[in-house]
């Protein structure tokens, strides 16, 4: 069994899907720093997708620094559970929990400027 998979009734790219399982993958703690991945080569016949993209994915996560590449060893992990999620992720979970706090915040009877006054005070 492959450490992250594909659905190909997802409309989603194959691309995305994997880059998308890796960072899962770590985050979950499925996947740590220095665990070794597989070629590029297996993971293609594992998931039986085109080598191509496979090695699309391990570039993109290396560039991201979620990935280390040695020449002549492999592709490993280089990225802590919070270095692995992408941007997109962490803004979305940044902005629900803005959303939570300001809305906890009014139902107690707190203002904004109460908020970012103790926010301020703990700088």
């Amino acid at each position: 069994m492959s450490i992250v998979s594909i659905d190909p009734r997802d409309p989603t790219p194959i691309y995305a899907q994997l880059e998308r399982g890796f960072r899962a993958a770590i985050a979950a703690g499925r996947l740590v720093a220095g665990d070794q991945l597989p070629t590029v080569r297996q993971l293609a016949v594992d998931l039986r997708v085109n080598a191509n993209t496979v090695a699309r994915v391990y570039a993109e996560l290396e560039r991201a620094g979620v990935l280390e590449t040695r020449r002549g060893v492999g592709s490993f992990i280089s990225a802590t559970p919070a270095q692995a999620r992408s941007p997109r992720e962490h803004e979305r979970r940044r902005r629900a929990f803005v959303t939570k706090v300001l809305s906890e915040a009014s139902a107690a009877g707190f203002t904004l400027d109460e908020i970012l006054a103790e926010l301020d005070s703990h700088t």
